[in-house]
């Protein structure tokens, strides 16, 4: 399949005692849907994914996959650090029904781009399945440069969709897109959603995040596909102060739980020690932000 336009990192909801919470999982894809996202990303880094059991893996994409049923497609995150783990959750995810997976480069000593390489051809040599190439060298702690990217496209025809989040985005989708020449590579931005219309000016096929708002990425998107950049532009410029607030690191999750929340989607904020939780200050300024963006939005229906 062809991968593009707004895709939905989902959170994974907790009980106040920590335990995984499916109904509010479930609200959450409801309402991502009502938003018009065209798919979803499940066991993502913003999934909290590092804090969940393999039990619980399968149980969240499980519930996933069975309460989107087949209205869009599901990607599964399979990262592990070693290839035979690698291999067994992305069978895991295909057996499940997921669309896709989404892969980081082993985390390793000395890693290479020989060895990268070789990981995605391995994968795809195992499971017949398209990967996304996920490019956040924080999680790998490996930057892969534009040319291995293109490379990777090139040597694993399964492997030719993005998930890019390894600024400047919209600079390296360019260095990205020159490189892979005659074929057919799609791009997704992440970071939030704060480089979308220029990442999207760069040749992005769209977004990968788990911005607690898609229906606003899905509007640009939309804008910028019927060639209305001029309008595209407006509307994200009215939201980004939003999505900077959101992506903050250490706290960007807790203040997307918090917003869902608001939303009337989950019905707790909390999210697994040892991330950071929300202060009062920063609900203060949550507060003014969302306030801000709400009135910017009736004002600008009003004209």
């Amino acid at each position: 399949m062809q991968f593009g336009g707004v895709f939905s990192v989902l959170p994974t909801p907790f009980q106040p005692d920590g335990d995984l919470d499916p109904d509010s999982l479930r609200r959450v894809i409801d309402l991502f849907l009502a938003d018009g996202v065209n798919g979803f990303t499940a066991l993502g880094v913003t999934g909290e994914v590092a804090r969940l059991t393999d039990d619980e893996r399968d149980r969240v994409l499980d519930t996933i996959v069975s309460h989107v049923a087949g209205r869009a497609p599901v990607v599964a995150g399979t990262t592990a650090d070693g290839l035979r783990t690698c291999v067994e959750y992305t069978r895991r995810a295909k057996q499940s029904g997921a669309a896709a997976v989404m892969i980081s480069p082993p985390r390793m000593a000395k890693l290479n781009s020989d060895a990268v390489a070789k990981h995605y051809a391995a994968i795809a040599d195992a499971v017949d399945l398209p990967i996304i190439v996920q490019d956040y060298p924080p999680i790998s702690g490996y930057a892969m440069e534009p040319a291995l990217l293109a490379r990777i496209a090139r040597d694993v025809p399964a492997a030719r969709t993005i998930k890019l989040e390894d600024p400047p985005t919209p600079f390296k989708t360019s260095r990205i897109l020159e490189q892979a020449a005659g074929l057919d590579v799609r791009i997704f931005g992440g970071l939030g959603g704060v480089f979308l219309l220029e990442e999207l000016l760069a040749g992005a096929a769209g977004a990968m995040t788990g911005f607690a708002f898609p229906r606003i990425l899905v509007r640009v998107v939309d804008l910028f596909r019927a060639g209305q950049v001029d309008d595209a532009a407006a509307e994200f410029y009215r939201s980004v102060p939003l999505m900077r607030f959101e992506f903050q690191e250490g706290i960007g999750m807790a203040i997307r739980k918090e917003v869902l929340r608001r939303r009337g989607a989950i019905a707790h904020a909390g999210i697994r020690p040892p991330g950071g939780t929300l202060d009062q200050p920063t609900r203060d300024a949550l507060d003014r932000v969302m306030k801000w963006v709400e009135s910017e939005t009736i004002h600008h229906k009003g004209h």
